[in-house]
């Protein structure tokens, strides 16, 4: 498929999960890739996409670090010339406890990950955009920033954040040529959730929250992530899709 064809993408937390699915999905449609993450199963993921015959270069990049993300950003207009795609989709959720039994620490690395990172990776890709002409940008949000979600306070405002960050920016740049949404999971069936739930029994009853019944796989939310990244949705800007199998909406 060439729907992509000619384009440069940029996708960090790229190794694996949502990231590594919407990174072989932007190839597979025709895409030249940058995979960007802090793990070095990043590579794989590149080497993955080569060896599908695509293009596809490996950046490590620490996304809380300025130095670090313009220099992912410079990788990319260095590797394939123009930057038209990016996806903020790096993002931690260590710990799920109390508000008042949190400690600072934690609160600092999520944020730093969750909204400074988001912030910093926008600030640099939309430099870059304005350059060639525009782009479309997809933050990757979560249903924890649409709604409230009880022992996750630290997460929860950072994808609120996010949501944040999506629609102010989006009134900033629509007029020139930049697309900016976010798209906001439900539960999603990867190691992130199988971290967070410890038991591996509990994965049907966090299923069973949601009215279509199951979590979803990542290729479900790669999908809207490709389609907001697309020519279809050029009218689309600011907005936070929820893909979540009916969860906020109950």
């Amino acid at each position: 498929m060439t729907q992509f064809a000619d384009k440069v993408a940029l996708v960090t937390g790229a190794a694996n999960g949502i990231g590594r699915s919407v990174a072989m999905m932007l190839a597979e449609r025709g895409a030249r890739v940058v995979v960007a993450d802090m793990a070095p199963a990043g590579e794989q993921t590149a080497a993955d996409i080569r060896a599908a015959g695509g293009q596809a270069e490996f950046v490590r990049c620490d996304v809380s670090d300025g130095a670090s993300v313009a220099a992912m950003v410079k990788a990319a207009v260095t590797s394939f010339g123009r930057l038209d795609i990016a996806v903020n989709n790096a993002g931690i959720d260590p710990e799920v406890a109390p508000t008042a039994t949190w400690e600072e620490r934690t609160i600092d690395s999520i944020l730093a990950v969750n909204v400074k990172g988001v912030f910093l990776c926008l600030k640099y890709e939309i430099e870059e955009m304005l350059r060639t002409g525009g782009g479309a940008i997809v933050n990757m949000g979560s249903a924890a920033g649409l709604v409230g979600v009880a022992n996750k306070p630290a997460y929860t405002a950072s994808k609120h954040a996010v949501v944040g960050l999506t629609k102010a920016s989006a009134l900033q740049y629509a007029s020139q040529g930049i697309a900016i949404n976010a798209v906001c999971p439900g539960a999603v069936d990867t190691q992130m959730l199988a971290d967070n739930l410890g038991d591996p029994g509990l994965k049907d009853m966090v299923a069973a929250n949601h009215p279509i019944g199951r979590v979803a796989s990542a290729n479900d939310i790669a999908e809207a992530v490709i389609w907001l990244c697309s020519a279809q949705a050029s009218y689309v800007t600011g907005h936070a899709l929820a893909v979540d199998g009916g969860l906020v909406i109950q």
